[in-house]
Formats: structure tokens, sequence, C-alpha cells
């Protein structure tokens, strides 16, 4: 065995979702900003993101996250999120499995009955409030980045569909959401591949057509998501998404951003107040429970600032190696699971 680097991983799920995080091995990459930190890594050091991710170590499921020292004075440490194709801004499921890696393995001491922690993300700064019982992140609840709606009821044509109804909002990452029974699903898990061929025809053509970009960061732009939804109910009630990620999977945790972005076009259609909220449900039957706590301005929009909570576990700790004669050792993808 002959390893020429090393980097500690701690496996975490949280909804069935598999958001590892980097504990070791890994230099902070350059950058005044975590935002500058994430573009360095994007476009001089993808190298991480393609070893741990890709077959034949990673798969098109799993994301990894880079914990760093913070660049705000008000943040206690810096988050870098790394998905299959891309690093967004933030996210929420992402953010939960950090949090209990970083306490339940005392990266960051626990405090019981709450420990409190602020995040330095690419998207901004998160607060996070973990309820912890005997060594255990029992919940990891989060005050997201402001989200905002920029398009409802808008029109996009898709290939081989026709005309579709979409809402646009960013809740971390631009999401175009869309009502699943309207386009025949119930979002169960025997629909996943079809939502996922369908979902991935919709962002292409919203993406296209409905151009988008974040007023306090240019470089935040374009439609990355699509969401399916069930019918809302009201406050308090269940609601179901599916969450269509690239390259095309479903994200198998209710999905905190793409929750995010959902209550924002619940509070711009009048549907949901501050103080009022809802459960969020995955395809597996998952749960975040999800409020609005406040309305805010974004650039000169309105907002809102959005809580989720959810439970995660750890699943191991593993030691990545890499050997400088794998002919795999950069990593590969097929579009038997990528999706081209």
């Amino acid at each position: 065995m002959r390893f020429e680097r090393t980097v500690t991983v701690v496996g975490c799920h949280v909804g069935g979702e598999e958001n590892d995080v980097i504990v070791g091995g890994v230099l902070p990459p350059p950058g005044r900003t975590m935002f500058e930190k994430k573009r360095y890594l994007e476009t001089e050091g993808d190298e991480l993101r393609r070893w741990l991710l890709f077959e034949p170590r990673g798969k098109s499921t799993l994301c990894v996250n880079l914990v760093l020292p913070p660049t705000h004075p008000e943040a206690d440490v810096g988050l870098i999120i790394m998905e299959s194709t891309d690093y967004p801004p933030m996210s929420g499921s992402n953010t939960i499995c950090t949090v209990t890696v970083l306490l339940e393995t005392g990266m960051i001491p626990m405090q019981e009955p709450e420990t409190r922690l602020v995040l330095d993300t690419p998207g901004g700064l998160v607060e996070v409030v973990a309820a912890c019982r005997d060594g255990k992140c029992k919940s990891v609840a989060f005050t997201n980045v402001p989200a905002f709606v920029t398009h409802l009821d808008a029109d996009v044509e898709v290939e081989g569909l026709g005309t579709v109804t979409v809402d646009v909002a960013y809740g971390g990452a631009f999401f175009a959401l869309v009502d699943a029974p309207s386009l025949g699903f119930a979002i169960r898990p025997d629909e996943a591949k079809d939502l996922v061929a369908m979902g991935n025809r919709i962002k292409k053509a919203a993406a296209e057509q409905l151009p988008v970009q974040h007023p306090e960061n240019p470089e935040i732009r374009n439609i990355t998501f699509v969401e399916f939804a069930m019918p809302f109910e009201g406050p308090g009630t269940i609601a179901r998404n599916a969450v269509i990620v690239s390259p095309g999977r479903i994200d198998r945790s209710p999905c905190g951003t793409g929750t995010t972005a959902r209550l924002a076009v619940l509070h711009d259609r009048g549907l949901i107040q501050p103080g009022q909220g809802f459960v969020s449900e995955s395809i597996v039957g998952s749960r975040f429970e999800a409020a609005v706590l406040d309305t805010t301005r974004v650039g000169e929009g309105p907002g809102v600032l959005a809580t989720i909570a959810g439970q995660a576990w750890i699943t191991g700790i593993f030691q990545h190696g890499y050997d400088p004669t794998d002919p795999f050792r950069e990593g590969y993808t097929l579009a038997d699971t990528w999706n081209g």
C-alpha cells in the first residue's frame, strides 16, 4: 500500500440522504470569504470533489462537506458543500449532518441541553441550535439564509411536455417548484425514475427560459433544482416533496433548501405567516420541521427567514487513500447511475 495523501471522513445521513464530513487531511483553500474559497475549489481545486464523490470511491447520491476555520468574525466554523456536479451556496441536509459530526466527534464541545453555533457558508451566516442529550444530537435546527421568490405561476415550454407552470424561489439555491399531481405524480418511491427524467427536462427548460440571479451576490445564479410538491393543506400539516438533484437523482431527505424555497412561495401566496410552518416529508418518508420565522429584505425585494430542523446519524469513519498508481484515482462516472 502506497498513499500519496489521505483524507479522513465521517459518514453521516439525515433522512436517508448521505452527507459525509471531511474532518482531516485537507488544508483551507485560499480566499478571503467562504464564497471565494468555494469558487477556488470549483475553478482550481475540483480534484478533491471528484476524488471523493466520483466512482469507485463515491456515488451519485453522495455529498461531502469540508469544514474550515471561519472567515467571518461572528462564525464558529466554516462549511463548503460538495455535491455530485457542483458546490451549492447552502444545503440544509448537509448543515444538519455537519453539525452532528462536529458535536458528536468532539470537534466542537457539545453543550447540553442545547449547543448554539454560527456557520460561515458560501451563502451567508447560518445560526444553528442543536438539542443535545447524553452526548447525542437529538435535533439540529438552523435559521437558513434569507429566501425569496422570483417567479410565481411562470409558464415554461418543456420538450415533450408542452407548457409547465412553475414557481421559482431561492432557499440557498434556486428552485423551480412544480405541482406534482398536475403532472401525474403522487411522489411515491415507485415513481422515482420518472420523476428524475421529467425533472431534468423541466430544469433544463426553466434554467434557459427563466434566468435568475441573487440580488446581493450576482455570482449565485441559475435554477439548479426542480422540486415536485404535493398540494399544501395548511399550516401544521404534512407536505411531501421530491427534489431532483443533478446529474439525475432524488434527494432522499426532505431537502432543507428546497423546503425553505417552498416556505418563501407559500408566504408570497399568503398561505403561511411568520410563526407558522409545516412538516416537510421526503419520498422515503423522512421528515423535517419547517417554519417561517420572520420577514426580511433581500436586496430591494421582500424575503423570509425560515427555520428547518431534523436529526442525523453518524454511520462510520473512513480514511480514503490516494495511490498515485491507481488508474481511477481521478474518479469516473457512468450514465447508468449518473444520468449522462
